[in-house]
């Protein structure tokens, strides 16, 4: 590459330095290519020794992104010949500044080490330069003792540095010690402060230290004073004081800032006031990827994921080009409403803009493709990444696995993530219990939950005590269930009392189950789901006294079942159903198909089911079964997609016992596969089979 200056003193400028020269070309340097240049005409000209150049000249190697140069050339540096006038407390500055800038602690003071065992002493610069390389309060609290020593403490810089420091390092308390300390305070100062509380979770007392700020008369705040103040009201959802800043933030003068608007957004839609940050957002003009980004993660908290799929396309549209957290959250917006085709064509994007190594973009293309239910489309893009893998991509297949019902390939994939030397955390192992459960492994489940706490020092949580009931239960080891989960560490939940209570309605225990709903109906009395599996439970042993009772209690505590409902996904149309729908304008032809599918899979042994009916009527309670939603919308699916393409049915609640067996006969009659995916996780029918084991 050819220099866009010269290299060689100017014949015409006699009275210029060969140093000021040199001096000046360091200055006018942005490449690689030039600081090398630079580099050898200084040790032609027998400058690099001078300090000032030798400085400048390291600064550039760090702007050109090179900092191992920067080492390099700081270590060879080391002739005692020229040592004296090269390295000084300057110089020594400038590398650790350097270092802790590209995230090398361990260096950074390794060679402040060096630079006191060479009597050099450290400024205020150099331990504000040292003090962001101290990862932990130990490390911190002794470069504190030095700074008293050599009586820097004082020192606004050196202070804020400190301030910071001990945020970094979760120690609050000193922080604060530090800060009140201080004889003078600037607005790194304040800033340093509330970070630190913001970043450890205390969001109250960052909001009390930023009105402690506007309260004083000589310091403003500025654009990261406002950002992590808003953080902080977004995570205690204070969208009326998130609205007071926001009127400091015009009054100031502020609001034009990229930095502080996309804050404000942020804010609004934590906050659940999406119209506000809506608003917001049109009124912006220069919109750059990270507000398109705010808005889009907006939608998705709000549960609006079709309206994200949207505001990504314009996005697209208005040239702005993705980056990693566009499309992490579009495909996970794509995976909140298992739009197959959408996240295919996102996928295109991410490969055509140069993402497709990407590991967190790899971990959402999983989930995307495992949500939508494309399992093969999941290991494709988990094994084409596969030198890039981390414990998340590793637990994302897992989960993926785990959802589909694959229980064995979960065991399997866990097994050789440990082969691979790679850490499991706290999620893998909630993947690896549930699959042990979805199996019958009982004796392998509770070896992977000592193992957690044992080997790799992770915490059971109540994630992981649910599927150990979970486990228990679904064995038929109902009293043992209880016996484990009334031993837990920490108080059981919903999820906990949950797991035993669908075990109770598998095995039919119907005391322990009536025990257990009656505890869950205190937890959480606004479920219905308690009160059916109680209602069934109790119809199932035609106890009818009793189960109409239940009812009276969810209509007395006005408690509402939901409405079952089924969808399929046809040429971009979602084609919705209910039980006993006849809102179609093929509804005929869907009940034909019905009626035609009933006497196929009869012919094939097909026994009604029906304990899964609801009406107390003998022949009726039959007939009702074959208008549950999700056959409604397998008869369409037959209906309209081509021959042999694979069906895909969502539905918000559980799927009934009857019905999936009616989708493994259907699926071997019409040599289709058909992919359910219900509240709980999915089921694949391929050949007469689930991919469940019927064991869900």
């Amino acid at each position: 590459m050819k220099a866009p200056f010269p290299l060689k003193f100017a014949q015409s400028s006699p009275h210029i330095s060969a140093s000021t020269q040199l001096s000046t070309l360091l200055k006018r340097a942005r490449t690689l290519n030039h600081a090398a240049q630079i580099h050898a005409q200084l040790i032609t000209q027998n400058y690099v020794s001078t300090p000032f150049l030798f400085n400048s000249l390291l600064n550039l190697y760090s702007k050109c992104g090179h900092i191992f140069e920067s080492i390099t050339l700081f270590s060879a540096s080391n002739s005692k010949t020229h040592f004296d006038d090269t390295k000084n407390v300057f110089t020594y500055t400038s590398i650790i500044t350097q270092l802790a800038h590209f995230d090398l602690p361990f260096k950074a003071l390794n060679f402040f080490n060096e630079m006191r065992g060479r009597d050099i002493f450290p400024n205020h610069f150099t331990f504000s330069a040292v003090l962001p390389a101290c990862g932990d309060a130990t490390v911190g609290g002794q470069m504190h003792s030095l700074i008293c020593k050599h009586g820097f403490e004082f020192d606004v810089f050196v202070s804020s540095a400190l301030v910071d420091m001990y945020g970094k390092s979760g120690d609050m308390v000193c922080a604060r010690r530090v800060f009140d300390e201080m004889s003078e305070r600037n607005i790194v100062s304040w800033n340093s402060l509330i970070v630190g509380f913001l970043q450890n979770g205390y969001y109250d007392e960052a909001i009390g230290v930023f009105n402690r700020l506007i309260a004083e008369d000589m310091i403003r705040p500025d654009q990261v004073s406002f950002s992590s103040v808003l953080s902080a009201c977004s995570n205690v959802c204070r969208a009326a004081l998130g609205r007071q800043v926001h009127g400091v933030i015009v009054k100031q003068g502020l609001e034009y800032l990229a930095y502080v608007k996309n804050s404000l957004m942020d804010m609004y839609c934590k906050c659940g006031v999406f119209d506000d940050a809506e608003k917001l957002f049109r009124t912006i003009e220069d919109r750059d990827v990270v507000t398109w980004n705010v808005m889009v993660m907006g939608f998705v908290q709000n549960g609006n994921f079709e309206d994200a799929c949207n505001f990504f396309w314009v996005m697209r549209r208005e040239g702005i080009l993705p980056d990693e957290a566009s499309f992490s959250t579009v495909l996970h917006a794509t995976a909140g409403i298992a739009a197959l085709d959408q996240g295919a064509l996102i996928h295109n994007q991410i490969t055509k803009t140069g993402f497709e190594k990407n590991t967190c973009i790899t971990c959402s293309l999983i989930t995307m493709y495992a949500k939508c239910g494309s399992l093969v489309d999941a290991e494709r893009a988990f094994t084409e990444n596969e030198e890039n893998h981390n414990v998340i991509s590793w637990t994302a297949m897992l989960s993926a696995f785990q959802q589909h019902g694959c229980a064995n390939k979960v065991i399997e994939l866990f097994n050789d993530m440990l082969k691979a030397g790679v850490k499991p955390d706290y999620i893998t192992f909630v993947s690896v219990l549930s699959a042990c459960g979805h199996t019958g492994r009982v004796d392998d489940g509770f070896s992977y939950f000592n193992m957690m706490s044992q080997k790799y020092d992770v915490n059971p949580g109540l994630e992981h005590y649910a599927c150990m009931v979970d486990l228990l239960g679904r064995a038929g080891k109902l009293h043992e269930a209880k016996k484990f989960l009334e031993k837990m560490p920490i108080e059981p939940d919903i999820s906990v009392w949950g797991a035993l209570l669908g075990a109770c309605r598998k095995y039919g225990n119907l005391d322990m189950g009536r025990e257990v709903a009656v505890k869950l109906f205190e937890i959480e009395p606004d479920n219905p789901g308690n009160y059916i599996l109680l209602y069934n439970m109790y119809a199932r042993r035609g106890k009818l006294e009793e189960a109409n009772e239940v009812r009276r209690l969810m209509g007395f505590s006005g408690v509402r079942k939901e409405p079952g409902c089924s969808w399929l996904d046809v040429k971009n149309k979602t084609y919705v159903f209910k039980a006993h729908d006849r809102s179609h304008l093929r509804t005929n032809e869907i009940y034909e198909m019905v009626g035609k599918l009933e006497e196929l899979v009869k012919e094939k042994g097909y026994v009604a089911e029906i304990q899964y009916a609801i009406s107390d009527e003998g022949e009726y309670k039959e007939r009702t079964l074959w208008y549950h939603s999700e056959k409604l919308a397998l008869a369409y699916g037959l209906l309209v997609l081509p021959v042999g393409a694979p069906i895909r049915i969502k539905k918000n609640l559980r799927t009934c016992g009857d019905c999936h067996t009616v989708m493994k006969f259907a699926s071997a009659i019409f040599k289709r596969e058909i992919i359910v995916r219900d509240i709980n996780r999915f089921h694949r029918f391929a050949d007469g089979l689930c991919s469940c084991g019927d064991y869900w």
